[in-house]
């Protein structure tokens, strides 16, 4: 159950204001990942009683679909993406390499996608963009399509921390001769394997 689908319903005057329980989690969830993310936390960063929470969500999980969302919102560069004119294929992998540096500035967000089904206003907005400019470009599947992408770019975002050890780690030439061939002279990193991914995996996709 996500809260976007079933939002609880206000019966207080003073009701926490959703939009400030959404940017507390927020910044919580900047300040310690997913473990600092607690009712309490939450709740005291507001300077109300933990109870007083439950007038506007159900559980945690609601407090990190809000989070999720308003993060997304929030992001100045995702938003100019977003709203971008264009519809072209180079639109599309602005886009989501926009949403691949957004991923990597919002660690915790990778791990929230992959329990939340996203269903948040700011996400919802994405989608649709993703699905608009992948039917213009002639995607046959241009929902499947998107979330091929999107997936690429989730992934992409939750290894890249990563990229210094994948580079230094040694491969037993023993075990993997070709793969340890071509690692030994392999500079790229994901910054520069998300730009051919995409523009790979789009060109594949479309049309």
């Amino acid at each position: 159950m996500s809260y976007w689908t079933h939002p609880r319903p206000v019966r207080r005057n003073r009701a926490v204001d959703v939009s400030a329980l959404a940017r507390a989690a927020v910044r919580l969830l900047e300040d310690g990942g997913m473990r600092t993310l607690t009712m309490r936390a939450v709740a005291g960063s507001l300077g109300v009683a933990p109870a007083s929470l439950y007038s506007r969500v159900r559980s945690i999980e609601d407090v990190l679909d809000l989070a999720l969302d308003a993060a997304l919102g929030d992001d100045p560069d995702m938003q100019g993406a977003l709203d971008a004119p264009g519809t072209g294929g180079a639109d599309l992998d602005a886009l989501l390499i926009h949403y691949f540096h957004h991923l990597r500035r919002t660690p915790w967000a990778t791990q929230v996608i992959t329990r939340r089904a996203p269903r948040g206003p700011n996400y919802l907005r994405l989608s649709e963009r993703l699905c608009v400019l992948l039917e213009e470009q002639g995607a046959a599947d241009p929902l499947g399509a998107a979330y091929a992408l999107s997936n690429f770019v989730i992934g992409s975002a939750a290894t890249s921390s990563i990229d210094d050890d994948e580079l230094s780690a040694p491969v037993d030439p023993q075990v993997a001769p070709r793969y340890a061939q071509l690692h030994a002279v392999h500079v790229a990193n994901s910054q520069e394997v998300i730009a051919l991914g995409v523009g790979a995996l789009r060109s594949a996709l479309s049309g």
